[in-house]
């Protein structure tokens, strides 16, 4: 997609700015900056060119994606070169500029997050990336971890107080902050070191081009949260309709998220399978569908509570809004089997190789699962689980509700009808 850098076919050049600006180009950009006919960057970026670039200079409007494909067809036939901000392959427009165009050259400059790894002396391979741009910051809480070092990329210079008062409310109060701002830049600078706990509320913002730098100390008293499906139940707010730890974590299992992939999680109850799908993977999506609007607001509390406030939850009953839902990789149902048709309008939807998994405590829906098996095929199984609890002196069993589950692999080269076949 990308040709060498001195291929000479490319329409658009990505020119890689630090704060260093103009003086902190090599040759290759700022040659390829004098001999464009067309500089499109932001205000600021702008500014740092010198008169000796004499294209015309387009500031890019707000919002900027869906501007993309406009400007560039506005300029087509001319010399086009797009200024970027650190690397443009990271975080940066070069993605939008790669979907729009298979002709560009890319000429990256340092991203801030080498300049902060470099200055902080933290091996970058052993450092999570977490971007607030454009984002809330609600998704850095499925970063946390005791121990884990986070870059957090900063929208403007009220991000550090949000980042704070974020890992006081998620039992990250502890955790070590320092601010680092305009990174290669005449004026780079690092604040004091201080804990989110003792981070000033009242304290001025700095610059807007910043990088939060975050070693992450859980508090004694806090909730601890994993990296695998089967958090604690109680990290969710619910009503009794809750998938519970233990078989949650046996169901994404078998789900087997990988990244990239889309969940649609039918009778969405707290939101549990959807939100630890979307946690094993930054790229994880998922929708979830709940009929009950009290619930579904609460499945939006626990997505932003634990780090996926992407997750989209639509309001209404399946399988009448499936229709318009993207094609899923996956399907998880874990309520509202014994709606007519809803079995059979999941099948439709997958694609071939797509996963299918149903969980039921009744005995009506599993009479509904044991025909599909009978007709599909996968793999049906019952889940036990029992807790040791106080019997008067001593301690005994008590058995929760068993599950049973129907789990099913669409075979990839079938057709996408009902009687299509599938595979264990």
């Amino acid at each position: 997609m990308t040709p060498a850098p001195d291929a000479p076919t490319a329409a658009v050049t990505v020119v890689g700015l630090g704060a260093d600006g103009w003086a902190g180009l090599p040759d290759a950009s700022r040659t390829a900056l004098r001999e464009a006919e067309v500089v499109i960057g932001g205000p600021r970026q702008l500014d740092l060119l010198p008169p000796e670039c004499t294209g015309q200079r387009v500031a890019w409007p707000s919002p900027l994606r869906p501007a993309v494909p406009g400007l560039l067809a506005a300029h087509a036939g001319r010399r086009i070169a797009v200024l970027a901000s650190g690397d443009p392959m990271f975080y940066g427009i070069g993605r939008a500029l790669a979907e729009e165009t298979g002709a560009l050259r890319v000429l990256p400059h340092p991203s801030s997050v080498s300049y902060a790894a470099a200055r902080l002396g933290w091996p970058l391979e052993d450092v999570e990336v977490v971007t607030l741009v454009g984002r809330p910051a609600a998704r850095l809480a499925a970063a946390l971890h005791h121990g884990r070092r986070l870059l957090v990329l900063s929208a403007d210079a009220t991000t550090p107080g949000e980042v704070a008062a974020l890992l006081r409310d998620r039992g990250f109060g502890p955790s070590r902050m320092r601010v680092l701002e305009q990174l290669g830049g005449d004026r780079e600078r690092t604040t004091d070191e201080a804990t989110a706990d003792d981070w000033p509320g009242g304290r001025q913002p700095g610059d807007p081009l910043n990088i939060v730098a975050v070693e992450c100390r859980r508090a004694p008293d806090a909730l601890r949260l994993g990296a695998v499906p089967g958090l604690p139940d109680e990290a969710y707010e619910h009503d009794g309709q809750l998938t519970k730890r233990h078989i949650r974590a046996a169901t994404l299992g078998v789900l087997a998220p990988a990244p990239g992939e889309l969940l649609w999680d039918i009778g969405g109850g707290s939101g549990s399978i959807a939100v630890e799908w979307m946690r094993t993977h930054p790229s994880c999506r998922a929708v979830t569908v709940e009929r009950d609007p009290a619930r579904a607001e609460r499945i939006t509390r626990n997505a932003d509570r634990l780090g996926v406030p992407g997750l989209r939850v639509v309001t209404g009953a399946a399988p009448a809004v499936l229709a318009e839902l993207p094609p899923p990789d996956a399907v998880f149902i874990g309520g509202g089997l014994t709606a007519p048709g809803l079995l059979d309008a999941c099948w439709e939807a997958l694609p071939g190789g797509g996963r299918l998994v149903a969980n039921t405590v009744t005995l009506e829906s599993e009479a509904l699962l044991a025909d599909a098996h009978r007709r599909h095929g996968g793999e049906l199984v019952r889940l036990a689980v029992a807790h040791a609890v106080p019997v008067g002196g001593f301690t005994g069993w008590r058995q929760a509700m068993p599950v049973t589950q129907w789990a099913v692999r669409k075979t990839p080269d079938t057709s996408s009808g009902p009687s299509s076949g599938a595979e264990r």
